[in-house]
């Protein structure tokens, strides 16, 4: 790698870097809330720790192609505005060498991002539909919050006003666990313990409303014990497209295809269609870290303006227009006849197109 070459890639990377810190941050400043949260809240640092790990992941495919395009504008602008960019070309040196390395970075990164997008994300994801369930074994009665409907239990939904300790005031059990109707246990006040995955709760000043289902009236007892069991048992929420991996998802399209006897031909053609888009939409997501190093440097060259809030600007510009493309095709995944999978790679092909009438021009 030649001094000029050296001098501008370690511009590039020193801003992709800084650009990709600031993105994250600004992405992740719900998860921070929601961390505080958790902390106040008494959650072990155990349960903090992983829900932090499998919530970051995430937003890797957003902010290294963002962060490529921020970064190739604000360099490549600060090079043509300070006629850096005029010196090289007076000096015959060709600009293919010097946007070379970014490009280069940029293709590494779309090898990373469908990696990430293909492996890391779908376990991210999975693990955060599931987080609730696994925290809940770890902090117990924690997973009780006043003042909404606590539905996580099978057949049993419980609310509260308040809560001190163990101790929880106002309480109503919406008991479901009869088919023919739903009975409404209410306590002024109840001692809540656990006994391995059960929660038990001691209640006072009792009502029943119905005495039992099929027979109307209402009781009311001074005491009751209730056992909810299994309340605190680990429950796998049923995977998604989304928490298929790279060879998962393959083998659902395969599988797909090769037994459409098991579904009628508009499910079939529908959960197809579903399967790919889903398959094209992680590729072009990986596909962006290359395509917007591609026209961010032509992009950056042609900016007229030293201010840092035009690249910025641009980059969001052309960032949002790429990704309503690739939403747009996603809201139609249940449309096979539309072939989604196929309209994803627009933003792909018009960035190619961009760049191929910008970079000679700026050569």
């Amino acid at each position: 790698m030649k001094t000029l070459e050296r001098y501008v890639f370690g511009s590039f990377l020193t801003a992709f870097f800084l650009s990709w810190l600031i993105l994250s941050f600004v992405l992740t400043i719900g998860l921070l809330v929601k961390i505080v949260e958790l902390m106040i809240e008494g959650m072990p640092a155990k349960a903090v720790g992983t829900f932090v790990l499998v919530s970051f992941p995430w937003t890797l495919f957003l902010t290294i192609p963002v962060g490529l395009l921020v970064s190739a504008l604000l360099v490549f602008s600060r090079l043509s505005v300070d006629s850096e960019i005029a010196a090289m070309r007076a000096c015959g040196v060709n600009l293919l060498q010097i946007i070379r390395w970014p490009l280069l970075f940029g293709a590494a990164c779309t090898v990373f991002c469908v990696w990430v997008n293909n492996e890391i994300v779908p376990r991210s994801h999975e693990m955060r539909q599931n987080l609730k369930s696994f925290i809940s074994v770890d902090v117990g009665l924690d997973l009780l919050e006043p003042g909404r409907i606590n539905d996580d239990f099978e057949k049993v939904k419980i609310y509260f006003e308040k809560r001190e300790g163990n101790w929880i005031y106002d309480l109503r059990i919406f008991d479901n666990s009869n088919p023919k109707g739903t009975r409404i246990i209410s306590a002024s006040k109840a001692l809540v313990a656990t006994n391995g995955t059960d929660l038990v709760l001691d209640l006072y000043k009792v009502s029943l409303d119905p005495v039992e289902i099929g027979r109307p009236g209402v009781a009311t007892v001074d005491r009751d014990h209730r056992v909810i069991p299994n309340a605190l048992k680990v429950k796998q929420v049923k995977r998604k497209l989304k928490d298929l991996q790279f060879q998962e998802l393959r083998e659902k399209i395969a599988d797909i295809r090769a037994n459409p006897e098991n579904l009628p031909k508009k499910a079939m053609r529908t959960r197809l269609s579903q399967a790919r888009t889903e398959f094209h939409v992680r590729l072009v997501y990986a596909v962006a870290a290359f395509c917007f190093v591609l026209i961010g440097v032509p992009l950056g060259i042609k900016t007229q303006r030293k201010e840092s809030s035009v690249g910025i600007g641009v980059s969001l510009a052309v960032a949002l227009v790429y990704y309503l493309f690739v939403i747009l095709a996603l809201s139609l995944d249940k449309r096979p006849a539309l072939q989604p999978y196929l309209l994803v790679w627009i933003p792909v092909a018009l960035c190619g197109l961009l760049a191929s009438y910008l970079i000679p021009k700026n050569l």
